[in-house]
């Protein structure tokens, strides 16, 4: 009797089961390797590693005000957004100029999980981008000099930038499938931020685009801003989930869940576009009346040495630095100004907005000198100046109206303590020259200098500091009033005169 044996059928399906998303995420890494050691991509990149540390060891870098440093991270991820559309329209792209998109047709991954693949890739170089936003601010932040409060919703917008643009790509390669769409949209976009863009930034259109910067002459207070950053950063994530999940859906992922998300990242979209078109709000405007105009309500002073030094709540640690700028003009100062008590005010005109470039009026107050919110770099020679001013003249008002022979005197008051005094003298002059006539800067109204006074004053800078003060406060009296003569002043400070060197020179070349 014979016996049979039976051996089980094999199968002959997959033991595991398809897992489709590994595939796509395996995609999104290769995508996202490949984007980044593009020439062009590794270009921006270290470009803008550079423009930070520049931006951050700038002299003036050195006093940052952090409620602008928020806003300055976000020019720069604009670039870095367009290197990422062009290139990644260029990827999806790749198949179809290789013509290989029917080798697709065979693979698990479906093209809407390809599209997803693309969007996923996009997701590194937005992180690259905030952790160089991150160290920008940071390292604003650290310096001993930094005042204010950065904003986390002014902070994202960068990296919501790159990812926007990168998304924008997608969807471009989906809806049409040529390398030309993305140059031309590019173009349009150009065209589009020149025709959009509003002087003074407050229009609902502009806060359509990504990045809304509204950079005017000086730094305003955190509570004046009034910038509906929330709802921008609301606006800009409503925006990217949209256009990523449209190019799913048109890349052929018309589930019912992809649906509802485009229909929820539409809403959410529109919640942010309506949120942010509010403009100004109307509790701000009060705030910022009361600030510019009666900025005695809102400052707190406080003593250093001799002076007073009245600043907005985020300043008042920037005092020192103002302090220390008035004993050294003082110091080289003659009679009884060397000893006079002086009232530094901080002042700023925030009635027309962040984009507005007003000129503050000069203090007709006794002894009252005006700073600025903004410090470092030429502020602090500017800021001299207005000193020296007052300090001569008895006032600001009739400072700015000097342009006699006292110009001397002042300039070399302000300048003769620095460092490196003829840069002083150029970085304070409108045209950074150190001959000739030209505007002197100040924190309020500028004053004329003649190229007499200027001759004399690059003279006296070229001396030895202890020499010329020596002079300036044995002649103080002489050197400070309107009816000497600039032969006389030059005489008595020990500068040959010119061959023909007028009273008023400044004067009567105006």
């Amino acid at each position: 009797m014979s016996t049979a044996v039976e051996t089980p059928a094999r199968t002959t399906g997959p033991t595991h089961r398809p897992r489709p998303w590994a595939a796509v995420f395996a995609l999104a890494r290769f995508e996202a390797r490949e984007l980044r050691l593009v020439i062009a991509f590794l270009a921006v990149s270290v470009l803008y590693v550079a423009w930070i540390v520049w931006q951050t060891t700038q002299r003036q870098g050195d006093f940052p005000v952090l409620q602008d440093v928020d806003r300055d991270t976000q020019t720069m991820p604009m670039l870095i957004g367009l290197v990422v559309m062009l290139n990644v329209n260029r990827a999806v792209l790749r198949s179809r100029r290789r013509d290989t998109d029917r080798h697709f047709d065979v693979l698990v991954v479906e093209p809407w999980r390809r599209t997803a693949a693309h969007v996923l890739s996009i997701v590194p170089v937005a992180l690259f981008t905030a952790v160089c936003v991150a160290v920008q601010f940071t390292w604003a932040a650290l310096k001993p000099g930094a005042v204010g409060h950065g904003s986390p919703a002014e902070l994202v917008v960068g990296p919501l930038t790159v990812l926007l643009f990168g998304v924008v790509g997608v969807l471009l390669a989906r809806l049409f499938p040529s390398v030309v769409a993305a140059p031309v949209l590019l173009v349009l976009l150009l065209f589009a931020s020149v025709f959009v863009a509003s002087p003074s930034g407050s229009t609902w259109a502009t806060w359509l685009g990504p990045v809304v910067s509204e950079s005017g002459s000086s730094p305003f207070p955190s509570d004046l801003l009034a910038r509906p950053a929330a709802w921008h950063a609301l606006y800009l994530v409503g925006l990217v989930l949209f256009v990523a999940l449209l190019a799913v859906l048109v890349g052929g992922g018309r589930t019912t869940v992809v649906k509802a998300a485009v229909a929820g990242s539409l809403a959410l979209t529109l919640v942010g576009a309506v949120g942010q078109s509010g403009g100004t709000p109307s509790g701000s405007t009060p705030a910022r009346e009361r600030a510019s105009v009666t900025p005695e309500k809102v400052r707190s002073c406080v003593e250093h040495g001799r002076s007073s030094y009245c600043a907005f709540p985020e300043w008042t640690g920037r005092t020192a630095d103002w302090a220390a700028v008035v004993d050294r003009v003082q110091n080289l100062a003659g009679g009884r100004a060397g000893g006079e008590r002086l009232t530094v005010e901080q002042r700023l005109d925030a009635r027309y907005g962040l984009a507005s470039d007003t000129l503050i009026s000069p203090s007709t107050a006794p002894g009252h000198v005006t700073v600025g919110t903004d410090w470092g770099g030429n502020r602090v020679p500017e800021f001299a100046v207005a000193v020296a001013s007052v300090l001569v003249a008895g006032d600001e008002k009739a400072g700015s109206e000097v342009c006699d022979a006292r110009v001397v005197t002042v300039m070399w008051l302000a300048l003769g303590g620095e460092s490196d005094p003829m840069s002083a003298l150029r970085h304070v002059r409108l045209d950074d020259s150190d001959e000739g006539r030209a505007l002197v800067l100040s924190p309020t109204e500028p004053f004329s200098m003649s190229a007499e006074q200027t001759r004399i004053v690059v003279e006296l800078l070229k001396k030895p500091r202890y020499d010329v003060a020596g002079k300036v406060k044995a002649k103080w009296t002489e050197l400070t009033s309107p009816r000497t003569s600039m032969t006389r002043v030059a005489e008595l400070l020990g500068v040959p005169a010119a061959g023909k060197a007028t009273d008023g020179d400044a004067c009567e070349e105006e």
